[in-house]
């Protein structure tokens, strides 16, 4: 008769923690964008003024209607359950009725209206919907980092179009169409984009329905800037264009429109089926935001709806003193017609250091952080972007610290 044993691991030493293997993250990259906040961080320690220009945080209050519903919604207890995580119905009515109002576009808040904790989240989750392993995706290049890495996430190969100054994104769709094999499944757009600050008309927006239409693919338009546009240019939605529901769906926040980054209130919104799928799949993953934002989102679509013209004019005034202040320096800039943003070629004396190393340059000799381009993909190298999160005054006392930090501009 043999006697049972019972087999163990090796004990390891105390103290020690296996080595573990982590999905899905192995293969995102070192966020440089980090370098440059930890110079700034070490920099005000040090006791340095370092004006921050890099992260696109708005400063802008939140509009004051908002703030005090939130504040009566808050004290309802009646509101500290579990919301509907797709948007309680008078939020999807809410931003139904402003697409009506802006866009001329009609939506129906029950199938054609899902909310998202953000437009991160809704993008990221949409992904997830859409592609799998096996699948490609098509993305601007430079992008917004989560527009890169929202489809390589959920398995998908992401082929980068590129985008921005004296470059015909049009035409190198097609030809990356014709170059890939699988055929996308989906094109990520984002006009006015970020970070190149390019836009578009509803011509544009024509084009791209007929693309997909011929092509059988889905456009996922992040319209985070929709309300941000200057010198009398309207930004278009995608769902403007006649059919566009068959192909598209939009992304619509309140973070910059309304200056309510905090809050994480956006929307889904165009396709019926694609909208449904998304709220599937939230439906086992949340339970939405917080209801008593939902209730103060939905005060600021119905109680404040020209706010977004008070915020267009403080970021008109700030990119006006950006670029005047730096063309004045010698460093030339086109001033953007749409975002938050600044998108500035590296002036040619400083070009061959490259973006991030430049912008390490100007918080240390500045003392004025900004984000390297190459953070944004690889089309975004011998580039920087300013965002306009500080006042006239501070952006004015930057440019006088980088026109004396940058001597090779003469």
């Amino acid at each position: 008769m043999h006697e049972a044993r019972i087999l163990t691991a090796p004990r390891k030493p105390s103290g020690t923690v296996p080595a573990m293997e982590f999905r899905r993250i192995g293969d995102l990259p070192p966020y440089v964008f980090t370098t440059i906040d930890t110079l700034k961080v070490e920099g005000r320690r040090a006791g340095h003024d370092i004006i921050d220009l890099g992260f696109g945080n708005p400063d802008i209050p939140s509009p004051g209607v908002a703030v005090e519903k939130l504040g009566d919604a808050v004290r309802n207890e009646r509101n500290h359950r579990y919301s509907m995580s797709r948007g309680i119905p008078k939020l999807r009515q809410a931003v139904a009725d402003r697409y009506r109002s802006v866009f001329d576009v009609e939506l129906d808040p029950d199938t054609e209206v899902c909310a998202t904790i953000g437009a991160k989240e809704g993008f990221s989750h949409l992904m997830w919907t859409l592609v799998a392993p096996g699948d490609v995706a098509f993305v601007p290049s430079p992008s917004y980092p989560i527009h890169i890495w929202g489809p390589v996430l959920a398995g998908a190969d992401v082929r980068q179009v590129r985008l921005g100054p004296e470059e015909d994104f049009l035409a190198n769709l097609h030809a990356a169409y014709e170059e890939s094999w699988p055929r996308p499944r989906v094109v990520v757009l984002s006009f006015p984009h970020n970070p190149t600050t390019a836009c578009v008309d509803l011509e544009f927006m024509e084009h791209m329905v007929g693309f997909a239409r011929e092509h059988d693919v889905v456009l996922v338009h992040d319209f985070a800037y929709a309300d941000l546009g200057f010198d009398d240019y309207s930004p278009p939605s995608i769902l403007q264009v006649p059919g566009a529901k068959d192909v598209a769906v939009e992304l619509y926040t309140l973070t910059k429109s309304f200056s309510m980054a905090g809050w994480r209130m956006g929307f889904a919104l165009g396709n019926g089926e694609i909208v449904a799928a998304l709220a599937k799949l939230k439906s086992y993953l949340d339970y939405g935001s917080f209801q008593p934002i939902q209730i103060a989102a939905t005060v600021a679509l119905n109680e404040a709806p020209g706010y977004p013209e008070e915020i267009n004019a403080v970021y008109t005034g700030r990119r006006d003193t950006l670029c005047g202040g730096l063309n004045r320096a010698g460093w030339p800039i086109e001033p953007p017609r749409g975002t938050m943003f600044v998108w500035a070629p590296i002036p040619e004396p400083y070009r061959e250091m490259g973006s991030l190393e430049f912008a390490v340059m100007l918080v240390k000799e500045a003392k004025v952080a900004v984000s390297p381009g190459v953070g944004f993909g690889p089309g975004g190298e011998g580039y920087v972007r300013f965002a306009l999160i500080e006042n006239e005054q501070r952006i004015k006392q930057a440019v006088r610290q980088i026109r004396r930090a940058l001597t090779k501009l003469g």
